[in-house]
């Protein structure tokens, strides 16, 4: 918990991953079709472009579109990422299913290694996706 201390109250720490992207409208629709997000913040920019903050069962990640001037680039621009997300699920093969028939392209198929059941998609803006959880020890 962190407390502010202007305020004195406290409220959870957390960190939520804020995904540049190019056609951030359409990438919206793309993550509710492939992992069933929610939004739980949108706001319309003049260009057409979108801020949507989504949920996929309580995980919650930004988006918006690639601002360059501002440091922030999408996958397209930049040939690839930097980063990849881990979406732990209780069905990744179902989940790793649906990201597929939602547009996104198969890195690795889900299998079992290092303990986990998980599998690898990109997504259509280039963001790369492990789909996955832990086996049951």
């Amino acid at each position: 918990m962190v407390l502010d201390p202007a305020a004195g109250a406290s409220f959870p720490c957390s960190i939520a991953p804020w995904l540049s992207v190019r056609n951030s409208a359409q990438a919206v629709d793309f993550y509710k079709s492939a992992f069933g997000a929610t939004e739980g913040y949108r706001l319309e920019v003049p260009d057409g472009g979108v801020v949507a903050k989504l949920s996929v069962d309580g995980a919650e990640f930004w988006l918006s579109d690639e601002s360059p001037e501002h440091g922030n680039f999408s996958p397209e621009s930049l040939g690839g990422g930097s980063v990849r997300m881990i979406l732990t699920v209780a069905d990744p093969d179902a989940v790793f299913v649906q990201a597929l028939t939602a547009g996104a392209s198969k890195v690795f198929p889900v299998g079992e290694e290092h303990g986990w059941r998980l599998g690898r998609v990109v997504d259509p803006f280039g963001h790369h996706w492990e789909i996955g959880r832990p086996l049951a020890a």
